[in-house]
């Protein structure tokens, strides 16, 4: 097994209940973690066998780039996403960051993180 992690992508988005979020909007940052046979890769050399990191950065961008009121149903739609359509991943942990969030003090972000496995996925 091996771990790719994909950190920091910076997106501006427009989450959140408040209306003001939905049309102003704020910036995120979302850190991936993903588990993957990377055996095969670190032999053949080939992308195909392995986890493209610039599929799952633009899963990250479309998926961000959908309104919803809550992290959490973000985190969910990117780790549907990843797992519909990278078929070596094994597992995957998703942090999607609100950077200053507006909750009426000086806070720097508020972190949700979700993870999920290919075996859970199956399971459902």
């Amino acid at each position: 097994m091996g771990i790719i992690r994909v950190n920091t992508i910076r997106v501006h988005a427009w989450h959140g209940c408040l209306k003001e979020e939905s049309i102003i909007g704020s910036e995120y940052t979302v850190d991936v973690e993903l588990e993957t046979d990377l055996k095969q890769s670190s032999r053949s050399d080939q992308l195909q066998d392995t986890v493209d990191y610039v599929h799952v950065h633009q899963i990250v961008k479309e998926e961000m780039a959908i309104k919803s009121k809550l992290l959490e149903h973000v985190a969910q739609r990117i780790l549907d996403r990843f797992f519909e359509e990278l078929h070596l991943l094994d597992k995957a942990q998703v942090a999607v960051s609100k950077i200053n969030p507006p909750i009426g003090g000086d806070v720097a972000s508020v972190t949700i993180v979700m993870e999920q496995s290919r075996a859970s996925k199956i399971k459902k």
